[in-house]
Formats: structure tokens, sequence, C-alpha cells
């Protein structure tokens, strides 16, 4: 095909195509590239046409192509030279998806075609998705305000495909999540915030496609600002109505993105866009050439780059104005890494946590990436919240009955001081939770001690091998009543600790009913029954309780306040806000930390009109009798995490039972008891 100059035209404001009266612009970022062009595709996918950009000014590259409008499909070619030693891997074989592109024709799929080298001259255009041009749309209402109260990480496709409430035509899309009943049922959770995982478009890793396997997570991205058409057919309207229904219910929507590396993969992955466009200037590389590969998958960008900084900083624009409450960073720590390493302070980091258009949502570091010194829990600076996996980690020791594992514990519980406590940041920053996308689920922690991950086609070798996980005394699923009743017992212990914890609360969708992933801790190949949600096995029962706790999270002061304990009275407080006791009601004295398998926790609220709560938590196998602390009037139990579904109720003024392995709540009224009815449990 004759390659055509497309028209000169006043450089324009932003990369990516524009529509315009009589056609549409098109620039381009690529330092290095020594030519661009714009290939234009018909319906039937048949290139039409293709022009060079004629313009340059510094790195942007633009031009002006007649007679297009909304819907024309197109990709880019860019030329330039081939010296992989000095990072360089142009080839015009290789079709392009624009960077800037905000709507594909369909998704990614890999063929081992897409990374052949430049002299095996292999057109690429029939592997590759088109752009689509997009109008100019229009704002989305603003979104959720407030900071979350409970995150609910979800994964798009496995929420909805075994629903059987669902239209059949939109399960597995964002279109499902949008259906009243699924609302209902995160405003029935007590859910502030939905954060799904990643819905922007991606690729499956080269290996899975072999094994039969392909990307349940979408943890893989090629196309930073365009929705995955699997989950979104209708690009960014799909996620504005999700956002729309959302707020009207009260429910902000969180978005987890992957900025930290693209699903070209290392030096022999697939090309598809940023690689082929200026690999030298978009990806970081060490001396010698090779890709720096921090993230683990291949690849990470180079976030000292003032172009690239750009790409993340429009992206991220882009997904606010259709209203999105914020957003989770895969492998944060990566975003902040600069050539001596990393820094709260770089460039891309300060740039989100400064933009007017994002400052004011809400920002979620995942703080770690697998490069040196990845590992940055509590260093990012505010406004940024951080995943918190100590939490998860002491929070399980703790319940498994690993020695020494009170003490952390009770730091974990308290809102993790060590880690956060500064004059700009607060226990919320800390983002708490038992179980993620990645690892067990809350079920299978307590059904498995051992990963089971053979279904990955990697012999069981990937995936986390030091799980922190009990068994219960029998590995894997039981139909054993005494078992299951133990694995029950343990899993409402420690969702009552989670919302009875100071910090922000998350949950993994499915977690609230008893999903399991048979023994799967790396699930991310498993677009199956494995990681789909089984709504028709639910445990109605459990995700009644769940619902129960955040109820009473958002009912009692004391735990409401947003602030580190001191272990001493605030302000005009009569009591400490935060007193450890021991079962006999006496202060925790260092010597009694090693071993404890009971712990008590009386916590003051700081306003006048909070009432003092109690917290009793009992790891042992054994009930105990615990002194209750003095009180004018009686502890009203309110959370007996053993007695699920009991009428909890009493008023109780010496002492209670703390039956094994649970988790019981009292909060101070001034209501005088009579006659005792009898200790609880």
């Amino acid at each position: 095909m004759a390659d055509r100059a497309a028209e000169r035209c006043a450089a324009p404001l932003s990369p990516g195509a524009a529509i315009r009266e009589d056609g549409a612009t098109f620039a381009v970022l690529s330092r290095n590239a020594e030519s661009i062009h714009i290939c234009l595709f018909d319906e039937r996918d048949r290139e039409t046409d293709r022009f060079r950009l004629p313009q340059r000014e510094g790195d942007l590259h633009f031009g002006f192509v007649p007679a297009i409008g909304a819907r024309q499909r197109y990709g880019l070619r860019a030329d330039g030279p081939w010296a992989p030693e000095a990072g360089h891997r142009f080839d015009p074989a290789k079709l392009l998806v624009d960077p800037y592109a905000t709507r594909l024709d369909r998704a990614f799929a890999y063929d081992p075609l897409l990374a052949a080298p430049r002299d095996s001259a292999h057109d690429t255009s029939s592997l590759v998705p088109k752009a689509m041009i997009e109008a100019a749309g229009s704002d989305a209402p603003s979104c959720v305000p407030g900071a979350p109260r409970l995150i609910y990480e979800v994964c798009v496709k496995a929420h909805s495909q075994l629903d059987d409430e669902a239209p059949l035509a939109l399960r597995g899309t964002l279109g499902a999540l949008a259906s009243p009943h699924v609302i209902e049922r995160f405003v029935r959770l007590g859910v502030s915030h939905v954060e799904l995982m990643p819905v922007a478009a991606w690729i499956d890793e080269r290996h899975l496609p072999p094994l039969g396997l392909s990307n349940a997570w979408g943890y893989n991205p090629v196309a930073f600002m365009a929705l995955d058409p699997r989950l979104a057919p209708d690009g960014f309207a799909d996620l504005r109505r999700l956002v729309e229904a959302m707020g009207a219910a009260g429910v902000g929507v969180i978005l987890d993105v992957v900025f930290n590396h693209s699903g070209e993969s290392d030096e022999f992955g697939p090309t598809l866009s940023l690689r082929g466009l200026d690999n030298a200037l978009y990806y970081r590389h060490a001396p010698d050439g090779r890709l720096i590969n921090d993230a683990g998958c291949g690849n990470i960008l180079a976030y000292d780059e003032p172009v690239v900084i750009r790409l993340v900083l429009d992206a991220l624009r882009r997904f606010a104005k259709v209203g999105i409450s914020g957003f989770r960073f895969d492998l944060a720590t990566t975003l902040g890494r600069r050539a001596d390493g990393f820094s709260a302070d770089a460039p891309l980091l300060a740039a989100i946590a400064g933009d007017p258009a994002l400052r004011d949502l809400t920002l979620i570091a995942e703080p770690w990436d697998v490069g040196p010194h990845g590992y940055q829990l509590g260093r990012f600076r505010p406004p940024w919240l951080e995943w918190n996996d100590k939490y998860r980690d002491d929070v399980r020791r703790f319940w498994r009955g690993d020695r020494h594992a009170a003490g952390p514990f009770a730091t974990r519980i308290s809102g993790s001081s060590d880690l956060f406590q500064s004059p700009e940041r607060s226990p919320s920053a800390s983002v708490n939770f038992l179980a993620a996308h990645d690892g067990f689920s809350l079920r299978d922690l307590v059904s498995y001690s051992v990963k089971r991950n053979s279904d990955n086609g990697e012999d069981n070798r990937d995936g986390n091998p030091y799980e922190i996980a009990w068994n219960c005394g029998q590995e894997g699923e039981t139909a054993e009543p005494a078992r299951m009743a133990r694995r029950a017992c343990d899993v409402r212990a420690m969702l009552a600790t989670l919302f009875l914890s100071r910090g922000t609360p998350m949950l993994t969708a499915g977690d609230e009913f008893g999903r399991t992933q048979h023994g799967n801790n790396n699930a991310y190949a498993q677009d199956n029954e494995t990681t789909w949600l089984d709504w028709a096995a639910r445990d109605a029962s459990l995700a009644e309780f769940v619902a129960s706790l955040q109820r009473l999270r958002a009912a009692l002061s004391a735990l409401r306040e947003d602030r580190f304990l001191t272990g001493a009275p605030v302000a005009a407080m009569a009591h400490a806000d935060a007193v450890w006791t021991r079962a006999d009601g006496c202060a925790f004295e260092d010597s009694d930390w090693p071993d404890a398998d009971f712990i008590g926790l009386t916590l003051a609220p700081t306003c006048q009109a909070g009432e003092r709560t109690h917290l009793l938590f009992n790891r042992g196998f054994e009930d105990v009798r615990a002194k209750l602390p003095a009180t004018a009037g009686a502890w009203r139990l309110a959370l007996d995490s053993a007695q699920a579904g009991a009428d909890q109720q009493g008023l109780f003024d010496g002492e209670a039972i703390a039956t094994a392995r649970s988790v019981l709540a009292f909060v101070e009224t001034d209501v005088v008891r009579m006659q005792s009815p009898g200790p609880a449990g």
C-alpha cells in the first residue's frame, strides 16, 4: 500500500485521536522514531489507507487526516532503528495500538507472531485489535465523596458469571454489576466502595494459551486508557452507567490500575504498543540494554521520563472524568522508582497526589514490588492509603496459635502505629485485609495448610509457598460436622477481628459467604469455576454476619475514631483511651504477651457522648471466664462471634465467658443491672 502524508495542522493539545469538523487529528509521542504512520481499517479488518504524520515538535508527531469520524478503526506503525542493545526495537511490520486509545474493537489474543523479530517481516495487522476514534463524551456525575468505610474487592467477570439473577447477556461484564440486585447486595453488606480488579485491556501471558489457560484477573495490561471489550462491550459508556448506578446507592467505584509494567513482557514478548513506538523511551533499561524487571512481569515503565508520567496522568484523568472515586495502584513501589531506588517523593507519585483532578480521590498503594528494596510499606506519604500485608499476616498468626503473636496482633488491630503514625497520617491509611485476590481465600486459609496450584501448569511451583494458614486438623474439604463448625468459628473470629480493628477494612468478594478456590493460592490463570463466585452455594448466614459486623462498626464511636491510641486519657476523657487486660481484668504486663491466648481491650472514645467498648479475643481451645471492667452501669453484649445468628443480647456487670476461638464485643450502658442473667457464652 502506498503511503500518503497526512495534512499539516496546528499542534494538538494532547496525544491521541481527536475528531474535528472535517476529519481527525492524530498525535503520537515517540522520541526515537524516524516516522509514524496512521493505518485506517474498515469493519472487515482490511487496511484501507495509510498516512505518515508530517509534523513534529519535540517528541510529538502529529498531523490531520480528512474525511474520517467517530468509530473509525486505526492502528499505528513506527519506523526507526533496530538496535536492541540500545533499547530500539522499531518494526514497521508490527501494527501498534495507540497508547491513548480509549476504545478497542476486540480483545487482545496472544500469538507467537506478535513477538517475531524484525527480519521476519511478518505483518501483524490481522492479530492486533484496532483503536476506535471516539467523540468527546460528557462528564458523569461527581464521584461518591468521603473516605472508604468498607472496600469490597471485585473481579468483574468472576462476580457475575454464575449469577443466575443477572441477565444472561450481561454476565461477566460491568453491566451485570450495575444490576439492581447486585447493588442491593453491596448496600446490604455496608460496602462504601467497590474496588474493581483491572478493567483496562490486557493480554494473556505467553505461556498460558499452550496450557489451555487464560488470564482471569487482568494484571497484564496493554492499553491503559481502553477498557477490555470482554468486560465493557460498550466501552466507557458501560463504566459510566455503572458509576452512576452505584453512586445513586451511595457506593463509590475504585479502579485497580496496573502501571508498573505492560503485557509486552520481556525481550521475548509481543510488540503491541509502547515497545514498537519507542522501547527505549517507555521502558526502563539497565546500562547494557536489558529490560529492568522489578515488577516480575518482564518490564517496568520509565517513570523518570516526563512522557511516561504524562501517559499515566492522562489515563487517570480519563477515568476520573466518569466519576471514579479512587484508584488502587498495583505494585506501587515501581511507580516511585528512580535510577537510585525508591523515593516517596518520586515525580509520578508527587504528580498524582498533587494533580487537581486526582488529589481528592482515594489513592491506595500496594507498597511493594519484587525489585531491590521493593518492600516499602508505611513509606508512602499522605494522601496515600496502603495495603497492609503485615495486618493480614499478624492477625492470621495470632488465630493460628503462633507463639509471640499476641503483641503484633495488638499493634495491628489498633491501627499499625509502627508503620503509619506521624503528624500527617492516621490509622485509616492502613487498608486492613485478611485475604485478597492473591493468596488463599478466607475459607481456604482454614481448610488448607499447603497450596494446591497444579492446575496452573507450573507443577505447583507458583504462588506463595509460605501462606499463613491451617487446616483445622484435616487437609481440604470435609463433611465432618465438628471440623466444619471449627472452620466456621475461625472464619467468624477473623472477620470480627477485621471489623473491630482500627484502619480501613477490605473484603474480597465471596469471602463474606465462604468462597473457595480449592487450595489454589495463585488463581490468576483460572478463568473458570475456580474463581467464578458460586452464588448458589453461598452461606447466607455468614453474609448476614458480615453485614452485622459493619453495622456494629458504624454504630460505635470507639471503633469509628480515626486516631492512634495512647493508653492514657485524651482531652477531657474520664478513662484511658485504651486498656489491654488479661482474663482476670488486670492490665497486661510485658511478661504476659509472649504466650497470651486471650486479650481484652477496653476502648474509650474522645467524644463525650460516646460509649466505652470492651473487646475480648480468645484464640484458645478452652472457654475463658473473663472479668469485665468496672462500670456504674452495665455492659451490653453487642457481638459474640461464636454465636452467629443467635440473639445476642443481655447485660453483664461482673464477668462473661468467652467461648473458645471467639471474639466478643460489649458496649457500656448506663442501665443498671438488677439481676445478672449469667455469663455470656
